[in-house]
């Protein structure tokens, strides 16, 4: 497997330059808003989604400046997504540190999250990225309506394993998906490339979910706190299966605990080992490795002269970390 250090090797200077653009794409000469997006860039992750985007653009024929632009629209969009999401979730951290409407409370929260969105739309027009716009922004959309089906779906607790996709398909994998596409777009590759990159990402980003649904079940020692998303009354893939096992009193029972009482820690270690008992994790397994597969199947099946093998070792990253 390859490292995060070897995967980001052969764009390190690309990843440098996007981090200054993104960077002087949230300055403001409003004081308050300059500082909470100073403190926006302190929050930064592994860098994932840039990453997608620089490796697909390279393998599709080469990094532009229009692949800069991507992936800056892109890191706008969705940073503005989280800074909405933890409003509407009352979610007061984000990567172990305070999020903006924990500091600065709602209102100011979602004002910020308007501005980046804003500050997104304008780079795309201001540059004439009129097709890596429409790409972005239905992404947007897919994760908009993957929320709201989600809560609708949560009320009751009868998610499905189908539901369950689809809503992890719109939440999370669409995102991957548009990074790809956005990638091999800004690289000119054809509309057939194009096309083959949104199916590699929309897969790898099913994969991707599933991997930390299975952080939530202690499939790993290390990762997000235990137990997160039983607490926040989300139904993951392998809880869904476990209920399926289940006889009626059992589900029943589990459902009630789930509903009432999620917030005691320990019921959350109940639904966990109820949930290691029945299978659940294997079965979440096999079907992440299933859709890695089916990811890079997809791959394979684009014929281009570059190398795979970069595309390939961010996957194998994503399903083999250990948090």
């Amino acid at each position: 497997m390859l490292s995060i250090d070897e995967i980001q090797a052969p764009i390190i200077k690309d990843l440098a330059l996007f981090e200054e653009k993104f960077k002087s794409q949230m300055r403001s000469r409003v004081m308050l808003l300059d500082k909470i997006t100073s403190y926006i860039v302190k929050q930064k992750g592994k860098q994932i989604r840039p990453i997608f985007v620089f490796h697909a653009a390279l393998f599709c024929g080469g990094i532009t400046d229009s692949t800069h632009r991507g992936a800056a629209l892109i890191e706008l969009l969705h940073t503005a997504t989280l800074v909405h999401d933890d409003v509407v979730d009352e979610s007061y951290y984000r990567r172990g540190l305070f999020s903006i409407n924990a500091l600065w409370k709602n209102k100011i929260a979602v004002l910020v999250g308007d501005y980046l969105l804003s500050r997104g739309l304008l780079l795309s027009v201001e540059h004439k990225e009129f097709q890596l716009l429409e790409i972005v922004t239905k992404a947007v959309q897919e994760m908009s309506e993957g929320e709201l089906l989600q809560i609708e779906k949560a009320r009751r607790l009868d998610i499905t394993e189908d539901v369950y996709f689809d809503i992890i398909r719109q939440k999370t994998a669409s995102l991957i998906s548009s990074c790809c596409e956005v990638g091999a777009a800004s690289a000119g590759a054809s509309i057939e490339v194009q096309l083959k990159m949104r199916e590699f990402g929309l897969l790898a980003g099913i994969a991707f979910q599933i991997k930390d649904d299975l952080f939530d079940y202690g499939a790993e020692e290390v990762g997000k706190p235990l137990g997160i998303d039983i607490k926040e009354k989300k139904m993951t893939l392998p809880l869904i299966y476990a209920l399926q096992k289940a006889d009626w009193w059992q589900k029943r029972t589990i459902i009630y605990k789930i509903k009432n009482q999620s917030h005691k820690a320990k019921v959350v270690k109940e639904v966990i080992e109820f949930v290691k008992q029945s299978g659940g994790l294997e079965y979440a397994e096999e079907k992440m490795h299933d859709y890695k597969n089916q990811s890079l199947r997809v791959l394979e099946s684009i014929d281009l002269p570059t190398s795979k093998h970069y595309l390939k070792g961010i996957i194998d990253f994503a399903i083999l970390r250990k948090k």
